[in-house]
C-alpha cells in the first residue's frame, strides 16, 4: 500500500503556488486541531498517548482558527471512507492533493515540508491504504518510518519544492478496510466542547507495528539504498540522547512539555518523566475529576498541586489527598470545601503548606477544625467561616487576612507569624486570645482590626516577648499607653487616631526599633526620639505635626511630606545619605549633623531663610554634601556657600535672590534659571566648565575665577558694567546685548583668557577701538561678531585678528566703503571664510569689487543692502573673448562637460544671500565669473528684481520667492535640485524654458504664482523629467 504522511506533508494543486513556509508558521502558532462540525471523529491512540493528549489540551489555550476545519473534515471523511470500505472515495470528495493542512507543534525543532501527490490512475484501494498512514509531527513521523534504527536518532526532512511520496508494500494490500482499522482507531466523543472549554481534538499517532520498522522506501534501514538515495539527501540527523532531552526539557513549562510529547515516542517518554511533574498546576483550568484522577494515577509522587479556580475543587482535592501520599504543598480556592476535606487532611502525612483563597469552608456557620502534625504554613485568606480551630504543633505561619471569621482558637506553640489583618468581625477578646496563645510569635499583623485596644497590646507584649514586627495600622483605639515592646524592630501605625506626642514615650522604649511609620496620624504634633538602631521613618500627611527631633546613628532614610505645620527639623545621624523635604511651606529651622549626607532636596520650602546657607557650608554638619536643591525657595535673598564638597547647586525659581557668592572648589554645575533679580554674583575657585548667566538681566557686577571653564554666556546682561573673568581655558564668550560692557573690561578679559576662539559682541555699543585692539591677545580667535555696534573703523580688527574665519558686521551703519577696502584691495584676513554685511550701507561698486576680488570667501551675506541695484559678477580680468557669450553658454555646459569642472575656477564662494534687497533689479552670473563652487543662492523678498540670468555648474539651491516683479528667468544650472518661485509674477513659458535647462531638478515651488495654473503641471514635468516634487496652488488661475 502507499502511505502519505499527512501530518508532515501538505498537498496542494499543481497550479497553486507553493506556500509551505506559511503552513509551517501557522503550525507553530496553533499546534492543535479542532473540528466543530464533526466532533465525533477523532483519532484515538493507546492509553498512554491519550492521557498525554488530554494533558496537553488541558494546559493549552484553545486558540484555533476555522480556516483549518475544512481540510480536517476532508481528512476525517477519508478515514471514515477507509473504515467503511468505500472504493470510490476520491470521486465523491476532493483529492488529497487539493488541500490538506495538518500541523503539529514545532516549538522545539526546525520544520520541514515535503509534498506528496497521488497519481490519477491509481486504484481506490491503494488510495485508501495510502491515506491511512499519516505521520503526527514534521520531523518525527512514525517510529517505524522516520527513525534510524541503527543510530537511534530522528530523521528531520528539509523542505523541497520537489514532489516526493513514499510507498510501503503490504502483503495484505487488498484488505483496505482491515488495514485502515489496524492503522487507526477512531473514538466517538460524547459532547461538543464550547470555545472557552478545553478542546481535546488533537491527533496522537498510533504506529503500525513495532516489529516491522521501515524506512522511507518501505524497507529497513539496511535494505535497498536505491529507493532512498534521494530522500537521504534531504535528511538532517540529530543526536539527542535521553540525558540531553532531560536536560533540555528541564527548562520547559508544562504547556511546552505537552507539545513536545507529540513529536515522537522518545520525546513523549522523556517529557513524561516524573521529575517534570512534581508540581501539578491546574490553576484556572477547566479540568474534570476524571482527568485529574488520571493525572494523580500517572504521577503518584507529585509533591505540589494547585487547583485554584478549577471547577469542583472539593472533589479534586479529595482525590489529591487520597492519591498523592507525598503531597507537600496544596493550593485551592474559589469554591466550597466540605468539612470532610479538613478531616481527611490528617491522612496527608507529608503536607507542609496549605493555601486556601476565596473559599467557603464547610457550610459557613459550623466550626472548622484543622489538625495536622506536620503542617508548617497555613493560609486562609478571604474565606467565609464563623469559627476555626487550628491545632498544628509544627505550624510556623498562619494568615487569616480578610477572612469573615468571628473566632479563632489556636493551639500552635511554634507559631512565629500571625496575620489577622482586615478580620473585621474578630473582637478584641478574640484577638487577645489568639495572639497570647502563641508565645513564640515574632510577627503580628492586626491592621484594620478596629476593636484592638491598648489592653490587648499590653497582654501581647507580656506574652510574646520575642515579638519583632507589629502592624497596628488603622486601629483607632490604640495609643500605646503603658505598652512596652523592647524587642520590636518594625512598627507600623498608619492612620491611628489615638497616636499623639505622648505615645513617643512608649516608642522610645523600643531600643531595637529599626522602622517606624506614622502616616496620617492627625493628632501627632511632635516627634522626639533617640533610638540608636532606627533606620527608616515615615511622616506623611500629618496635619498638626510641627517639630521633628531625631537622634540615630544608623538612620538612613527619612520621608517627610505634606506636613503643612512643620517648622523645625533636627536630625543627627551618621548613616543618612539622602534627605528629601519637598513642599514644607512653613519650615524655617533646619539643623543637621549628618556626616554622610550627600543629597538634600528642599524644593518649595518657601519659609527657609538665608541661615540655611550655614547648615550646608563647611562646619555646618554636612561635610560630604554633594547635591543641594533649593528650587523655589522664595525667602532666600543672599546666598553664600563655602563648601569643599558641593558639586551641584540648583536655585531655579528663587526670584528674591539679589546676591550670590560661591566658594566651592568642586562645584561643577549651577542652575540659576528664574533668578531674574540677581545683581551681584561671585564664583571663586569653582570647577564649572560652563555657565549661563543670560537669564539674569539685572546682573551688574560679576566675578568669575574658574580654572576649568570653557564656555561663558552673558547674553542679555544689559546692565553688566563690572566684570572680572579669570578663566584661562575659556574658548567661547557670548556677551551679546551687554550694553554697558566697556573697553577696559574687554581688555582685561582678553589678557586673562588667551584661548578664546569665539567672541560675540553683538549690540555692545560701548566697545570701541581700544577694546578691539586688545584682541591681539587672542591668537586663536576665529569667530568675531560685531553686529549692531557703532564701530567706524575696522583697522583694529584687520591688525589684531589675523586668524579670523568668521566676521559678522550686520547693521554696522557707521562703516563706510573705505573701511572695507583692505579686504578686497590689500588682501587682509586671508583665511576669512564667512562675511556678513547685511543691512549695511555699502555702495554698488564696493559690493562688485568685493565679489570680484575676495575669492577666498565661502559664505557671503548681503541681506537688506539698500544701495545694491544690480548683482553683476565681474569677469575677473575682463577677458570676454576667452569664454563663450552668456546666451551661448550651452556649449560650455553641454552633456559631455557636465561632470567636468570649469578650468581656472578660483572663486570659493558657496553660499550667497541677498534676501530683502529692495532696489536690486538684475542678477547676472556668467560662466566666466569662475564661481564653480557656488551651491546656494537666495534672492527672496527682492520686490523689484526683474531679471535673473545664472550660469553655474554646481548651483543646487535657488530661492526667488516673493520676487513679485520677476519677468525674465534664464538658468544654465545642470546640478540645480531645488527652485523656489513662490509668489512670482512670471509667465509659465519662461519657467518651462528655465527648468528645461536643469537636468537634475527635483523640487519646484510655484505656489501663488498668478500666471501658472495647476492644470499645466504636466507641461513642467515634461520639460524637466527629473522633477519629483512640484508645489502649486490648489485653485487654478
Amino acid at each position: 500500500m502507499k502511505i502519505w504522511c499527512c501530518l508532515c506533508f501538505t498537498f496542494e494543486d499543481e497550479e497553486a503556488p507553493l506556500k509551505c513556509n506559511n503552513v509551517q508558521d501557522k503550525a507553530m502558532r496553533e499546534g492543535i486541531f479542532e473540528n466543530d462540525n464533526n466532533p465525533e471523529s477523532n483519532i484515538e491512540n493507546n492509553a498512554e498517548e491519550t492521557a498525554a493528549t488530554r494533558l496537553a489540551l488541558a494546559l493549552t489555550d484553545n486558540r484555533l482558527e476555522r480556516d483549518d476545519q475544512v481540510p480536517l473534515r476532508l481528512f476525517e471523511d477519508m478515514i471514515r471512507a477507509m473504515r467503511s470500505g468505500r472504493a470510490n472515495w476520491d470521486e465523491g470528495a476532493p483529492g488529497l492533493d487539493e488541500v490538506v493542512h495538518v500541523v503539529a507543534p514545532l516549538d522545539l525543532r526546525k520544520t520541514a515540508i515535503c509534498f506528496a501527490q497521488r497519481g490519477q490512475g491509481e486504484s481506490s484501494s491503494s488510495t485508501a491504504a495510502a491515506a491511512a498512514a499519516a505521520a503526527a509531527v514534521t520531523g518525527s513521523g512514525s517510529e517505524d518510518c522516520d527513525r534510524d534504527m541503527h543510530n537511534k536518532r530522528a530523521k528531520v526532512y528539509s523542505g523541497s519544492r520537489d514532489c516526493h511520496y513514499t510507498e510501503a508494500m503490504s502483503s495484505d494490500a487488498g484488505n483496505t478496510s482491515s488495514s485502515a482499522d489496524r492503522d487507526f482507531r477512531l473514538s466517538q466523543s460524547s459532547s461538543v466542547p464550547s470555545r472557552n472549554e478545553i478542546s481535546y481534538h488533537n491527533f496522537m499517532w498510533n504506529y503500525i507495528s513495532d516489529e516491522n520498522p521501515c524506512d522511507s522506501s518501505g524497507g529497513r534501514d539496511d535494505g535497498d539504498e536505491g529507493g532512498t538515495s534521494k530522500s537521504e539527501d534531504l535528511e538532517v540527523r540529530m543526536d539527542l540522547t535521553d540525558d540531553l532531552l532531560h536536560m533540555v526539557f528541564s527548562f520547559l513549562d508544562h504547556i511546552n512539555l505537552c507539545q513536545a510529547a507529540m513529536v515522537c515516542r522518545q520525546w513523549r517518554a522523556a517529557s513524561a518523566h516524573e521529575d517534570f511533574w512534581r508540581c501539578l498546576n491546574f490553576e484556572n483550568r477547566n479540568i474534570s475529576v476524571e482527568q485529574f484522577e488520571d493525572m494523580c494515577r500517572r504521577y503518584p509522587n507529585a509533591t505540589e498541586v494547585n487547583v485554584h479556580g478549577a471547577p469542583n475543587i472539593h472533589l479534586l482535592v479529595m482525590k489529591a489527598v487520597s492519591s498523592l501520599r507525598n503531597l507537600e504543598v496544596l493550593t485551592l480556592g474559589r469554591g466550597q470545601l466540605g468539612d470532610l476535606f479538613f478531616h481527611a487532611l490528617a491522612e496527608c502525612n507529608m503536607l507542609k503548606s496549605l493555601n486556601v483563597n476565596d473559599a467557603t469552608l464547610g457550610n459557613g456557620v459550623q466550626e472548622i477544625p484543622i489538625n495536622h502534625d506536620r503542617l508548617c504554613h497555613l493560609q486562609l485568606t478571604k474565606c467565609r467561616v464563623v469559627r476555626i480551630s487550628v491545632r498544628c504543633p509544627q505550624l510556623e505561619t498562619l494568615s487569616l487576612k480578610r477572612s469573615n471569621i468571628a473566632q479563632a482558637v489556636l493551639s500552635c506553640p511554634l507559631l512565629r507569624l500571625l496575620d489577622i489583618g482586615s478580620c473585621h468581625k474578630l473582637s478584641d477578646a478574640a484577638i487577645r486570645s489568639a495572639a497570647t496563645s502563641c508565645p513564640q510569635l515574632e510577627s503580628l499583623d492586626m491592621s484594620n482590626c478596629s476593636c484592638v485596644s491598648d489592653e490587648t497590646l499590653r497582654e501581647v507584649a507580656l506574652t510574646c516577648v520575642n515579638l519583632h514586627i507589629l502592624d497596628a495600622s488603622y486601629c483607632p483605639n490604640i495609643s500605646l499607653e503603658s505598652v512596652r515592646l523592647p524587642m520590636l524592630t518594625v512598627l507600623k501605625l498608619h492612620s491611628c487616631e489615638g497616636i499623639t506626642s505622648a505615645s513617643m514615650a512608649a516608642i522610645s522604649r523600643s531600643y531595637m526599633l529599626e522602622v517606624l511609620e506614622l502616616d496620617n496620624c492627625n493628632l501627632l504634633t511632635s516627634v522626639s526620639l533617640d533610638l540608636p538602631r532606627l533606620q527608616n521613618i515615615r511622616l506623611v500627611h500629618c496635619r498638626k505635626f510641627a517639630d521633628l527631633n531625631l537622634r540615630s546613628i544608623m538612620l538612613s532614610s527619612i520621608m517627610v511630606s505634606n506636613c503643612p505645620a512643620l517648622h523645625r527639623i533636627s536630625i543627627t545621624s551618621n548613616s543618612l545619605q539622602k534627605l528629601v523635604l519637598q513642599k514644607q511651606e512653613n519650615l524655617t529651622t533646619l539643623a543637621l549633623q549628618c556626616q554622610c549626607l550627600q543629597e538634600v532636596d528642599l524644593t518649595d520650602c518657601e519659609s527657609l531663610t538665608n541661615s540655611i546657607c550655614e547648615v550646608f557650608s563647611d562646619g555646618g554638619g554636612c561635610p560630604m554634601l554633594k547635591t543641594l536643591v533649593l528650587d523655589s525657595c522664595q525667602s532666600l535673598t543672599a546666598v553664600q556657600f563655602c563648601s569643599t564638597s558641593l558639586v551641584s547647586l540648583s536655585l531655579v525659581g528663587c526670584r528674591a535672590i539679589t546676591a550670590l557668592e560661591l566658594m566651592c572648589p568642586c562645584l561643577e554645575k549651577v542652575c540659576l534659571d528664574g533668578c531674574d533679580h540677581l545683581e551681584r554674583a561671585s564664583f571663586s575657585l569653582v570647577a564649572l566648565r560652563s555657565l549661563n548667566l543670560g537669564i539674569c538681566p539685572k546682573l551688574s557686577v560679576l566675578n568669575i575665577e574658574a580654572p576649568y571653564m570653557v564656555s561663558l554666556e552673558l547674553k542679555g546682561c544689559g546692565v553688566l558694567s563690572e566684570a572680572t573673568i579669570n578663566c584661562p581655558l575659556l574658548t567661547s564668550l557670548d556677551a551679546s546685548f551687554c550694553s554697558q560692557l566697556k573697553d577696559d573690561c574687554l581688555s582685561a578679559t582678553t589678557v586673562s583668557c588667551p584661548l578664546i576662539e569665539s567672541l560675540i559682541l553683538m549690540s555692545c555699543p560701548s566697545v570701541g577701538s581700544d577694546g578691539l585692539y586688545s584682541l591681539r591677545w587672542l591668537p586663536r580667535l576665529t569667530v568675531l561678531d560685531l553686529s549692531y555696534t557703532f564701530i567706524m573703523n575696522l583697522k583694529p580688527v584687520f591688525e589684531s585678528c589675523l586668524q579670523l574665519k568668521v566676521l559678522k558686521l550686520q547693521a554696522c551703519k557707521y562703516l563706510t566703503d573705505k573701511s572695507l577696502e583692505p579686504l578686497y584691495k590689500e588682501g587682509v584676513l586671508t583665511v576669512l571664510q564667512e562675511l556678513d554685511l547685511s543691512y549695511g550701507t555699502l555702495c554698488q561698486s564696493a559690493i562688485e569689487e568685493l565679489l570680484a576680488c575676495c575669492t577666498h570667501l565661502t559664505h557671503l551675506s548681503l541681506n537688506g543692502c539698500v544701495n545694491m541695484h544690480d548683482l553683476i559678477w565681474e569677469y575677473n580680468g575682463g577677458q570676454l573673448s576667452e569664454f563663450p557669450s552668456v546666451h551661448n553658454s550651452s556649449a560650455l555646459l553641454s552633456d559631455k562637460n557636465i561632470n567636468e569642472p570649469i578650468e581656472q575656477a578660483n572663486h570659493l564662494l558657496q553660499n550667497l544671500n541677498c534676501v530683502g534687497c529692495p532696489n536690486i533689479r538684475k542678477v547676472l552670473i556668467p560662466p566666466m565669473a569662475r564661481c564653480s563652487h557656488l551651491s546656494s543662492l537666495n534672492l527672496s523678498l527682492s520686490a523689484n528684481l526683474k531679471e535673473v540670468d545664472v550660469t553655474s555648474f554646481n548651483l543646487c539651491f535657488l530661492n526667488l520667492s516673493n520676487c513679485c516683479s520677476l519677468e525674465v528667468l534664464k538658468l544654465e544650472c545642470p546640478r540645480l535640485t531645488s527652485l523656489f518661485l513662490q509668489s512670482c509674477n512670471i509667465d509659465e513659458e519662461d519657467v518651462e524654458a528655465a527648468v528645461s535647462r536643469c537636468s537634475m531638478l527635483e523640487t519646484l515651488d510655484v505656489r501663488f504664482c498668478p500666471k501658472i495654473c495647476t492644470i499645466s503641471m504636466g507641461r513642467l514635468r515634461s520639460a524637466c523629467p527629473s522633477l519629483k516634487r512640484v508645489f502649486s496652488s490648489l485653485s487654478p488661475s
